[in-house]
């Protein structure tokens, strides 16, 4: 019962795939098909035409015949391999428009999953579930499901000629198809479960390589280089007996195959003798039946190919109905609309942990209005950049409400919210590719015109000018050939061009020098004209335009007022802070 289920199931996901990515291809898919059943009339006729000759000349018969028969068979032959080049040219071309689309809505997917996701992901793993297991489907949608179904229609086609021609041979050589079948089928369930096992290695594989790659500079300068090619060769070795075992899984079924043709062929031979001896066929039927079982060979050794690539297909379909199965905690909401201009912002009794025990947010309240700075200190892990987190809901609260505008977050979609609050942090993230997509991450809707001018306005307009191929000029991955300035300049520039109506700045001249972070002083004086902004602060000038201050500890609020209150009051844990320096409020 148990196995009836597993098979539905498995079945199950086939149709779900099928109707979702295939089936709405009809046209070549229809195409397709009807060139299948053009090469199937083609292969099976052709051994007629061979018989037709070989009696023909041991007849001794007239020259004319022959040629013909000649003429005809190279002729079937050409237009056989016209339609099969036809066919491999349009299933190669329904294979990859289903597995890019397939591509597009796992990336999608997974773009739209929350952060709690994604930390527990690595990017090497990802890539591999989105390309890897996309690529082992590939012929599952290009051309397996066709071509099973051909293969299965010229058996069915050779066996019923071969009954035509005598009974016995026809009975033989069905025996024969249904003992290959079987026997195919039955090895492949031991393989299945290695396949699932070695893409789920290869995925750890890919996500351990990637992540190190990354962390490269970190790895020498600790001198853990050996240590992470221990490890690298520990994976190794628990991936060796998972491909050998698939490996031996191919093998048999390879083995059994050729087995099984064996059988076939001498069974083949055997009937036809008999046959032949006895006068009940021609030597051009002899030699029919030869081709005809060779033939039938072709079609089981393509199924066991097929159902090699299924054993594939079924572990990768089977990860990415799971990792398709995986719902964002956070969802959109009724799409409620964010007020124009500068928002205010409201926490009300909010509470948060990543853990779901020890609160990072503790009942915490606190209200910024419109167009107001708010400067945001606290000690590290006193729940800073976690609100940040909150306020563009990568992450909810366990309990609490969170209010921009008045309006409840929970109750605007994702887009919205995300256009209308912006994040600087320090951690500049630079994409390999243009300026231009830097800038815009590929929105085709903001003009050049208006990029140039923010680049300008931040006091970038020489280094544009400086760029050989203006905004078309490429940046390196990680931003490496870029300053540090530059590099925040271009973050501030991503946040005018989406024109936010809250601009939270987490620390983002934490990693610059004080003239550099002078010259940033204008840039954030341009920015934050017309906005709301939250600054959680490292420096003195930076704190010093803030209108409001709130200071953490633990996630409560310690302190809160308006900056030059809490300056001149001297008993204030801010003015303590101002008095001893404040980058004290990082110890």
């Amino acid at each position: 019962m148990n196995k009836n289920r597993k098979n539905s199931n498995s079945m199950g996901q086939y149709r779900e795939l099928l109707g979702r990515y295939l089936f709405p291809q009809k046209g070549t898919l229809i195409g397709l098909t009807l060139l299948l059943f053009a090469s199937i009339g083609l292969q099976l006729i052709n051994p007629q035409i061979i018989r037709y000759f070989i009696d023909t000349a041991q007849s001794q018969g007239a020259m004319k015949p022959l040629f013909t028969a000649a003429m005809l068979f190279i002729g079937f032959a050409l237009i056989q391999q016209l339609v099969s080049v036809i066919a491999t040219y349009f299933s190669e071309n329904v294979g990859w428009k289903t597995t890019n689309k397939l591509r597009v809505d796992l990336a999608a997917h997974c773009l739209s999953l929350d952060m709690t996701f994604h930390k527990s992901q690595t990017s090497g793993s990802l890539i591999e579930r989105v390309d890897g297991d996309v690529n082992a489907l590939a012929n599952f949608f290009s051309s397996m499901i066709i071509h099973l179904l051909g293969n299965v229609l010229l058996m069915a086609g050779i066996l019923v000629l071969l009954f035509r021609e005598n009974w016995l041979i026809g009975t033989g050589m069905a025996v024969f198809v249904v003992f290959a079948i079987y026997m195919i089928q039955w090895i492949r369930q031991f393989a299945v479960p290695v396949w699932a096992k070695w893409r789920q290695a290869n995925a750890e594989f890919y996500g351990f390589i990637g992540e190190h790659l990354e962390g490269t500079e970190d790895i020498r300068a600790n001198g853990a280089v050996s240590f992470v090619m221990n490890r690298f060769y520990t994976m190794l070795r628990t991936m060796l007996p998972l491909r050998v075992k698939a490996f031996l899984g191919f093998c048999a079924m390879w083995n059994m195959s050729i087995f099984v043709f064996a059988l076939g062929n001498a069974m083949a031979f055997g009937i036809s003798a008999y046959l032949w001896h006895g006068h009940h066929i021609s030597l051009g039927t002899v030699y029919l039946i030869f081709f005809y079982t060779e033939l039938l060979a072709k079609p089981i050794e393509k199924i066991r190919t097929q159902m090699e690539d299924l054993q594939k297909a079924d572990a990768s379909i089977s990860r990415i109905r799971a990792l398709f199965a995986i719902q964002s905690k956070i969802q959109d909401g009724p799409g409620a609309q964010l007020p124009a201009g500068p928002l205010s912002v409201d926490f009300q009794k909010v509470t948060f942990s990543y853990d779901e025990d020890q609160p990072t947010i503790d009942e915490l309240s606190m209200t910024l209005k419109p167009g107001e700075v708010l400067g945001l200190l606290g000690r590290t892990g006193s729940g800073k950049s976690t609100l940040a987190r909150l306020l563009l809901r990568f992450y909810d609260p366990q309990s609490g409400v969170i209010a921009l505008g008045g309006t409840n977050i929970r109750d605007c979609t994702l887009i919205e919210l995300r256009k209308r609050v912006a994040l600087v942090t320090q951690n500049i993230e630079i994409i390999q590719g243009t300026i231009r997509d830097n800038l815009t991450f590929y929105d085709e809707t903001i003009r050049d015109e208006q990029i140039i001018e923010v680049l300008q306005e931040l006091g970038l307009g020489a280094w544009y000018e400086a760029m050989p191929e203006g905004l078309d000029t490429g940046l390196a991955s990680g931003g490496s050939s870029l300053s540090a300035g530059e590099a925040q300049l271009l973050a501030f520039a991503r946040v005018f061009l989406t024109n936010p109506g809250l601009v939270i700045m987490d620390e983002a001249s934490s990693r610059l020098d004080p003239l550099t972070e002078q010259r940033m002083e204008k840039a954030v004086s341009r920015l934050l004209k017309e906005r709301s902004c939250i600054m959680i602060a490292h420096r003195l000038a930076t704190v010093q335009r803030a209108d409001h201050i709130v200071i953490l500890d633990a996630g409560r609020v310690l302190e809160s007022g308006k900056r030059e209150r809490l300056a001149a009051d001297p008993n204030s844990r801010f003015s303590q802070l101002l008095a001893t320096g404040l980058e004290e409020v990082l110890a």
